[in-house]
């Protein structure tokens, strides 16, 4: 079964990953409002690194829940700012209060997270056709759009190679290689 290049087939995480959800379409805004803070977390880190700490991650931040996450006073961060199973930078953490509060204020504005983050694809996947991975773009115009708007409603972590992988990770985007068994999904 052939798989994307950038799949590490020796760890079992990452094939799941691969095969089980990247580039599958996320409706949910909870699963959405996850995935992007774990995508800021993965800043300047591999996105391995992350997975291999999610389990944790959902056990700190209270499953990503923003309601609760809007409310964490600063010994809650402290702690956090201790929690081996995190990536335990001061900046990292404290946007996902910010971004919880950002998060909130979009559900309010738009009804969902949902409508408001798949508006910047019409609503619907886009699907590429990419013979290779070194073809795949880090960045779009739209990842480009998004990034500026997402900073603008209070956003942090949000550059625009962050919301490329954003959007690949919560299927806005299929950037499966045209040879993988998922391409077709």
């Amino acid at each position: 079964m052939e798989r994307c290049s950038w799949v590490k087939l020796d760890e079992p995480i990452y094939v799941k990953y691969h095969d089980e959800e990247w580039g599958v379409p996320v409706y949910d805004d909870r699963k959405l409002f996850e995935m992007l803070c774990l995508e800021g977390a993965q800043a300047g880190l591999s996105w391995l690194t992350i997975l291999k700490r999610r389990e944790g991650y959902l056990a700190a931040f209270d499953q990503f829940d923003a309601e609760k996450i809007v409310y964490y006073s600063e010994e809650k961060l402290e702690a956090l700012r201790n929690d081996e199973r995190i990536i335990r930078n001061r900046l990292k953490i404290k946007s996902v209060v910010t971004n919880a509060e950002s998060f909130l204020a979009i559900k309010k504005q738009y009804g969902s997270f949902s409508d408001y983050i798949w508006s910047f694809v019409d609503g619907k996947p886009i699907i590429n056709a990419w013979a290779s991975f070194e073809q795949v773009p880090v960045t779009t115009e739209i990842s480009d759009r998004m990034s500026k708007q997402l900073k603008k409603d209070g956003f942090k972590f949000v550059g625009s190679t962050i919301c490329y992988s954003y959007m690949q990770a919560v299927g806005m985007v299929n950037d499966h290689t045209t040879n993988c068994h998922c391409f077709k999904r």
